[in-house]
């Protein structure tokens, strides 16, 4: 799917984050303060509804709010702290289903000494659709590449080529701590 993919040398916190590699998490952008990433819906992230399980949803914005909340290349003065949630809301909009393609965009909307405050939207699309769509079931196999919009302005997608439907707003309170 995207030309960066899970791992260390990505994003240090990636390293062994076994989950988002479990969720097939791809790193699409990084910049401070910002993140975008996607994945493919597969059928074990489904509820009993047949749709995407919240769970899903909730664990992939908060991963695109951890990569936005970390820098990729921390300065020394930072080599020594996380960033972790505090606390966060999610709102569910519109429903997501198997084989559409999330696609989560963080950006940091506030910053003061430790705290921090985050806004990510989570869209899905069918795969290879840049358009909005949400059929009741689509194709299993792989998903073909999305194309994700490439902003003018660091950390903003441009409003006439969103990555599908928005279906999540998730909203991220961080906390800068010591790493232990």
């Amino acid at each position: 799917m995207a030309e960066l993919t899970i791992s260390g040398d990505t994003h240090p916190i990636l390293k062994d984050d076994y989950a988002s590699e479990w969720m097939g998490i791809e790193v699409v952008a990084l910049d401070d303060g910002h993140a975008t990433i996607r994945m493919k819906l597969r059928q074990e992230m489904l509820n009993g509804f047949g749709m995407a399980h919240g769970g899903m949803i909730f664990a992939f914005g908060d991963t695109a709010f951890a990569l936005a909340c970390n820098p990729a290349n921390p300065e020394p003065a930072e080599e020594g702290t996380i960033t972790v949630a505090s606390g966060v809301d999610i709102n569910f909009l519109k429903p997501a289903f198997r084989g559409q393609v999330l696609t989560a965009v963080a950006n940091r909307r506030a910053s003061t000494g430790r705290s921090g405050l985050y806004d990510i939207q989570i869209y899905a699309a069918d795969p290879g659709a840049g358009a909005p769509s949400a059929p009741q079931s689509a194709p299993a196999g792989p998903a073909p590449a999305v194309t994700v919009p490439t902003a003018t302005v660091p950390g903003e997608l441009p409003t006439d080529t969103l990555p599908g439907e928005l279906v999540a707003e998730f909203r991220g309170r961080s906390r800068t701590i010591s790493k232990k």
